[in-house]
């Protein structure tokens, strides 16, 4: 069908909106044209709002459609336009994109009549999306939209959109003079805009549009908002299936209900998508309808058939959820329509068909009406069979005559449509003789062969065919090859090269048909057989090899044409090139290489093909003396005595490897040639040469055909060479520190000697440089009497330095010791030795330069000096307390004596401190707290320390405390016991006299707190108060003080004194506190007299007497009140204040932290 291009016109201020081929949506603004396709050549219907009408205009071929104000319809400047649901999606017209341009064609024809209000009208569209997944509602998109949040962010939504519409309608309706332009690029459905009027605009696509206003909203806000929004898509309602038919069924349903006071709010304008599912509704489900209407009738569905269904709805690119699934089943209709019937069998007179069952649309099919033109051809059918079987014999036919069936199939529902027409042939006589057979390909031992149908044979007899040959070679006349009714056949197992006569005959019911005509074909030859070896005739040359071979045993059944002679080079064979090509059958080879292996085969072409190569036949020609080499170069610079040379092998070696080179060298003066080397080798070092000598050398190769010829000449210079070795340097001594060393000069190998270098040292691995110069001699000056040196000398050149002479050992003469050293002070543990009166020295012992030591000279101040032995410490007595002294010492032996030490300064200690007065600054029971040296301390430094010594039991005097501190606290002594004491300083110059003995003694200690005393009721004025008793100390007998403290009374007051363990108190008063406690006192009786010794207190205890009430029973006499102690009540309030901080911690950290 043809395709027509139809033009919509857009007007100025509206906008059309195209979805291109790419699946993305173009919005045309107007005023501009827009090509559209028809493939049904129709012109699509184009919706307008009311007030308009769409006129079709054709121009020179070309349909155009304008939209035009109608003047009794169209409303007032002040009337709103009622919204126009969009349009469905059209299939059959699409947009043409590649035919808008980038830069659309703007037409503004005048648009006549009263009515004319285009300039206020504002269309608007909607884009269309896929459904997905939204974050507020569940899988099965139910959303109740009841939570306060949303509640409250929809009030927002709905006032600001009530406040926007009021803005847009003044627009609206004040008077422009200019065409208003869209709000947004705008998109529709399949290519067709939805038109709305501005006071319809949706909530969500007018916040969208003015974005520029809510720029100081949050983004909480707006999330909010689009929740909300998305949740109110999300309630729309389940479809309902309405007038369900066979194969289609109307849906309706309701759109989303926003309910705000009661009211429910229109200004949101939809789209819907129609999804259903015929796998379950859990299945897979398809979209069938995308538009703005709430109904939708549902075709081409299948009979029979459970389906489910869902709406979604979605507004301004803002999607919902699914509604719950919507099942309904289709009704059942009659059957489809079956196949062709098939023939099974035919007659001359007879046809049997047979056929398949087509699907029943939900009701099982009763019978099947086949019906026949009876062979008249004119397309007029009568019923044949009607019944339930699927197959039927036709008898009683005329034979060779044609025959048009079709098939219908029927339920309870109705009758199916009649399938194709399928035409049907009787058989009839004998078919006639065929045509020749016509040869397909041939090969060496078969031909493929193909035939046709007798002319004039139906299209549906079954024939089979006859292939016979004749091999004129066997002379047996023709035999059967083939019998079947195909129309090709390959004959197989022939000779090669051999002609054969074929025929064929038809064959079916009626009989045989006669042979078709005898058609000769021939067999290709095969491919001939390989030729014989190829042969060496005569010798083989270094550059050159003829060679002959025979023709092959089989020619393949033709002529050979040509041979092809095939040569590789090496050993293995892998790379064949071909030299010769023709009849003949010998060739001479030239232009080979000496020494290197061949291969050479042949093969043959004759009418067949290429034979396969004959065996290879290998062939070494012999190779030749290898060529010239280059002169040898030199390998790095000459040496004065070696001459490092490089080459490298030649040009051509003549198929033979080198197997060596021979260089040959003689000096330039004499011209005496000799051998130098024989080798592989392409480097070697000429050694044994003379320093600043010319030399020439040439070289020459050799293989397995011998050697070559020589290399040019080339001449190297040797370099200079270092001195000779130098004889033992001389040495004669000039004094016990000096000595002079003399050497000659060595040869010096062509250059001249610049220095010499003079090694001198203790050792012979530990020789060092002590002279660098052009002299012959050198002093050395500050060596060691009696020490052994060694020498050597060496001579240098520009080449080099030469050797070094032989080690020369000299011993220098003896002389008087060396200067003594670390003379120090020495540590002396001698009783008798007084630091502060003595000096204990010690030194080391100096070198005696050959001679050994007899004793040394000390000098200390101004006294005499003292002369001592063989010895390194010596003790100076008889000093002055701290006093510094000046001391240096000399060593002497047979030769004299030495110098004398540096000066060194020592000091003598002062006098050790003397004891201090110890004193006891406070007493207790088990504990003296002692002090000393108040008088003296200021005298003293403070590097003074002091040792607390004590007397025990068994008179021994023990240490008990050593330090720098003035006090010292004894503990854990014995009450009432004297103890005696002595002290002593010590310092730098050592422990001080021990002091006199101290004698002091320590208290008597006070009894224990006794605990808290017990209270039991005797009557309402008196109570009977019971403590615990201690036993006597020491000796000392224990009394007890009772003090109690009543009523208003600020003080204690003692009631009772004396051994007992118990008191009766008659002084209570009802209803008023009374506190007691108790502590006991120790009697003394020592030389001072008797006196008491009041131990601590014990806890107070309260109590309050009542009234006694008169009871019944044995116990109405008895009462006794519980009361706390002020120790038990501060640790009652311990655990309640623990509780308490415990409960505080648990609370912060489980609603403040977590």
């Amino acid at each position: 069908m043809r395709a027509t291009v139809i033009l919509v016109q857009v007007n100025p201020g509206e906008a059309f909106t195209i979805r291109r081929e790419d699946g993305q949506f173009q919005c045309i603004t107007g005023p501009a044209q827009v090509p559209m396709m028809s493939h049904n050549g129709s012109v699509p219907p184009i919706f307008v709002p009311p007030g308009y009408a769409p006129q079709v205009i054709e121009d020179n071929g070309v349909q155009r459609v304008i939209v035009l104000p109608q003047t009794s319809e169209f409303p007032s400047g002040n009337q709103a336009v009622i919204q126009q649901p969009p349009l469905p999606p059209l299939p059959g017209f699409i947009p043409l994109p590649a035919m808008i341009p980038s830069s659309l064609h703007r037409l503004y024809s005048p648009i006549t009549g009263s009515g004319d209000r285009t300039t206020q009208f504002i269309p608007q569209y909607h884009i269309t999306q896929v459904y997905g997944d939204s974050d507020t509602v569940s899988i099965h998109g139910r959303s109740t939209f009841r939570d306060e949040r949303s509640s409250k962010a929809h009030e927002r939504l709905q006032k600001k959109a009530k406040d926007r519409q009021g803005t847009q309608n003044d627009k609206l309706n004040s008077p422009s003079s200019s065409p208003q332009k869209c709000l947004s690029p705008t998109n529709g459905y399949n290519g067709f805009a939805a038109r709305q009027d501005a006071s319809d605009i949706s909530v969500r696509y007018a916040r969208s549009n003015h974005a520029g206003e809510r720029k100081g909203n949050s983004v909480e806000e707006k999330d909010e908002e689009r929740k909300a929004f998305e949740a109110l898509l999300s309630n729309v309602s389940k479809p309902t299936v309405k007038e369900i038919q066979a194969r289609k069924a109307e849906l309706t349903w309701s759109p989303p209900c926003r309910i705000i006071g009661g009211d429910k709010d229109k200004s949101e304008v939809y789209a819907y998508e129609v999804l259903i599912s015929n796998c379950g509704e859990d299945g897979k489900y398809t979209s069938v309808y995308i538009g703005e209407k709430t109904y939708f009738m549902i075709n081409d569905l299948t009979p029979a058939t459970d389906y489910h269904a869902r709406v979604l709805a979605q507004c301004n690119s803002i999607k919902g959820t699914p509604s719950e699934a919507e099942s309904f089943t289709t009704m059942s209709c009659e059957p489809d329509t079956p196949d062709t019937p098939k023939i099974i069998h035919r007659t001359k007179n007879s046809l049997t068909l047979e056929w398949k069952a087509p699907c029943d649309n939900g009701s099982k099919i009763n019978n099947y009406l086949l019906e026949w033109d009876q062979g008249n051809g004119n397309r007029e059918f009568e019923q044949c069979y009607y019944g339930q079987q699927k197959q039927y014999k036709i008898t009683k036919l005329s034979p060779a005559m044609g025959f048009t069936f079709r098939l219908a199939a029927k339920n309870d529902m109705g009758m199916s449509g009649f399938s194709e027409e399928v035409l049907y042939h009787t058989t009839g006589t004998a078919p006639t003789a065929p045509s020749s057979p016509v040869l397909l390909e041939a090969g060496v031992t078969w031909l493929s062969l193909q035939w046709a149908k007798p002319s004039g044979t139906p299209s549906d007899e079954d024939l089979s065919y006859n292939l016979e040959m004749e091999d004129e070679d066997s002379g047996c006349g023709f035999q059967p090859k083939y019998s079947g009714d195909e129309l090709t056949y390959t004959v197989k197992d022939l000779k090669r090269s051999t002609k054969y006569k074929f025929r064929v005959t038809a064959c079916n019911s009626e009989g045989k048909s006669n042979p078709s005509d005898v058609v000769v074909l021939t067999t290709r030859p095969d491919k001939p057989g390989a030729p014989s070896k190829p042969v060496v005739k005569g010798k083989i040359l270094a550059r050159g090899v003829e060679i002959f071979w025979e023709p092959p045993m089989d020619d393949g059944g033709a002529a050979i044409t040509k041979y092809i002679l095939e040569i590789s080079e090496g050993l293995n064979g892998n790379q064949w090139d071909m030299i010769y090509s023709g009849t003949a059958m010998e060739y001479s080879c030239d232009h080979l290489n000496p020494g290197c292996f061949y291969h050479l085969r042949v093969s043959c072409v004759g009418e067949g093909g290429q034979s396969v190569a004959s065996d290879s036949l290998l062939v070494q020609t012999p190779p030749l003396l290898p060529g010239p080499c280059q002169p040898p170069r030199l390998q790095g610079r000459p040496r004065s005595r070696e001459i490092p040379l490089r080459w490298g092998p030649p040009a051509v070696d003549n198929g033979s490897p080198i197997i060596s080179y021979s260089l040959e060298m003689s000096p330039a003066e004499t011209d005496e040639p000799r051998d130098v080397y024989c080798g592989l080798d392409e480097e070697f070092t000429v050694s044994h040469l003379l320093p600043g000598t010319t030399y020439s050398f040439r070289l020459r190769a050799a293989n397995a055909a011998g050697l070559g010829p020589y290399s040019e000449k080339c001449q190297h210079t040797t370099a200079p060479g270092p001195p000779d070795q130098c004889k033992p340097p001389e040495v004669t001594y000039k004094s016990a520190t000096c000595a002079i060393i003399f050497w000659e000069v060595p040869v010096s190998n062509g250059a001249d000697i610049t220095e010499y270098r003079l090694q001198w040292g203790t050792a012979e691995g530990s020789m060092h440089i002590c002279y660098c110069g052009p002299g012959l001699s050198y002093e050395m000056k500050g060596l060691l009497p009696a020490t052994l040196y060694y020498a050597k000398v060496q001579a240098v050149n520009v080449a080099g330095a030469g050797p070094f002479s032989e080690v020369v050992a000299c011993l220098m003469p003896c002389s008087v010791p060396a200067m003594v050293t670390c003379i120090q002070e020495a540590k002396v543990e001698k009783p008798l030795y007084s630091p502060s009166t003595c000096l204990a020295i010690s030194w080391e012992k100096p070198c005696d330069h050959g001679s050994e030591i007899m004793g040394y000279t000390i000098e200390y101040g101004e006294k005499q000096p003292i002369t001592v032995g063989k010895v390194t410490s010596f003790f100076i007595d008889s000093l002055q307390p701290d006093t510094t002294y000046r001391i240096r010492i000399q060593a002497w032996n047979s030769l004299g004596a030495g110098p004398f030490s540096n000066m060194v300064k020592l000091k003598t200690k002062p006098l050790p401190p003397e004891p201090p007065r110890l004193e006891c600054s406070a007493y207790s029971s088990q504990t003296l707290k002692l002090k000393w040296g108040e008088g003296i301390a200021r005298t003293l430094s403070d590097s003074t320390q002091y040792h607390l010594l004590m007397d025990d039991k068994t008179g021994r005097i023990m240490s008990i405390y050593k330090g720098s501190c003035h006090t010292y606290k004894v503990q854990r002594l014995s009450e009432s016991t004297s103890y005696k004491f002595y002290i002593q300083a010590c310092n730098e110059a050592g422990e001080g006299p021990l002091s006199q003995g101290y004698v002091f003694t320590t208290m008597k200690s006070v009894p224990p707190a006794l605990k808290t005393p017990k209270i039991e009721r005797i009557n309402d004025h008196t109570c009977e108060v019971t403590w615990e008793t201690l036993q006597p100390m020491k000796g000392d007998p224990i009394v007890y003080s009772l003090q109690a403290m009543t009523g208003k009374d600020s003080e204690f007051r003692q009631i009772y004194k004396g051994p007992d363990g118990s008191f009766r108190y008659s002084g209570l008063q009802l209803n008023c506190e009374s506190r007691f406690r108790v502590c006991a006192i120790r009697q003394c009786r020592d030389s001072a007299g008797h006196r008491d010794l009041v131990g601590p207190c014990s806890a107070t205890v309260s109590f309050v007497p009542q009234k006694a009430e008169p009871t019944i029973g044995k116990d109405a006499a008895e009462s006794t009140e519980w009361t706390l102690s002020d120790e038990q009540c501060a640790t009652v309030i311990l655990l309640l204040f623990a509780v308490f901080s415990i409960s505080v911690t648990f609370i912060i950290q489980y609603f403040v932290i977590k």
